[in-house]
């Protein structure tokens, strides 16, 4: 994976929007690249990430991707997109200490909705499909 520097060119948008996510942040979130309808965003499980099976509880591995979504959304600076919904499906187990990376795309945008795809891997596994919804904001100027 090629590490880009989030505060150059089109991702700026992104990056001052993941700057100001404090929930993801305080998840110990890490926004990796973003780029035209992409982005990619880390995550170590930690010790209060996991559940009573001893695995990634789904919440945790779904904001993950979710926060992915966000950024890919929010790369080109069309306005405030939002989610309008997603949904999941968990492929594998994660556990604490494991270093999750998703990995968002851009399906199609057609007027203010969007469709994107997120893949969660623990390195070359799959852990998580997710496809998101999006929905930019219409302007209040």
């Amino acid at each position: 994976m090629s590490v880009t520097d989030p505060s150059q060119g089109e991702n700026e948008t992104a990056r001052r929007m993941f700057e100001a996510d404090r929930a993801s942040k305080n998840l110990g979130m890490r926004l990796v690249e973003a780029g035209h309808g992409t982005a990619t965003v880390e995550m170590t499980v930690g010790a209060l990430m996991v559940n009573g099976h001893g695995i990634a509880h789904g919440g945790f591995v779904f904001s993950l991707a979710d926060t992915a979504f966000a950024c890919a959304c929010n790369v080109d600076g069309r306005g405030i997109t939002v989610a309008s919904g997603a949904d999941v499906t968990f492929v594998s187990p994660a556990e604490e200490g494991d270093v999750l990376v998703a990995t968002a795309t851009e399906r199609v945008v057609r007027g203010r909705s969007g469709v994107y795809d997120v893949t969660v891997r623990r390195g070359e596994d799959v852990v998580a499909e997710f496809r998101g919804r999006s929905r930019t904001l219409p302007s209040r100027e």
